[in-house]
């Protein structure tokens, strides 16, 4: 897949993203690109895996490219940037997971960065546990 093809599958897949769950994340890209496969994402929680990048589909030049496609299509769409560090599953104390071989302190920022479609403002906020719920 050429650079091309890929910006516009970013692209596209953000936007999908945004609208089936409201925001978006690097990891959530990169499964629904088919870069990674949601048991590898398990492994890796778990603590399997030492770092993301090791089981990634592709090469770290692409890696990039995404990530940085994936930062621009966030800020043509005016979404709100939202840090959430991730944590490991299992028993015993959680801890923050790797992203990248390097542990590079902005390379884990970017790739535990969500973007979040912001509320339309004078809408008023819908509590999900009531969607569905006849409100009078």
């Amino acid at each position: 897949m050429n650079r091309q093809e890929l910006q516009k599958k970013v692209h596209h897949t953000v936007h999908q993203l945004i609208w089936e769950k409201g925001y978006a994340s690097p990891l959530d890209l990169f499964l629904k690109m088919e870069k990674i496969s949601p048991k590898l994402v398990e492994e890796w929680r778990f603590r399997r895996v030492p770092y993301l990048e090791r089981v990634l589909h592709g090469n770290l030049g692409q890696f990039s490219f995404i990530m940085k496609e994936f930062r621009k299509t966030a800020r043509e769409l005016n979404l709100k940037e939202s840090y959430k560090p991730y944590m490991s599953w299992g028993k015993g104390a959680k801890s923050q997971l790797r992203f990248s071989k390097s542990g590079d302190y902005q390379v884990e920022r970017h790739y535990s960065t969500r973007y979040v479609k912001p509320p339309i403002p004078g809408q008023a906020q819908l509590n999900p546990a009531l969607e569905g719920v006849n409100q009078e």
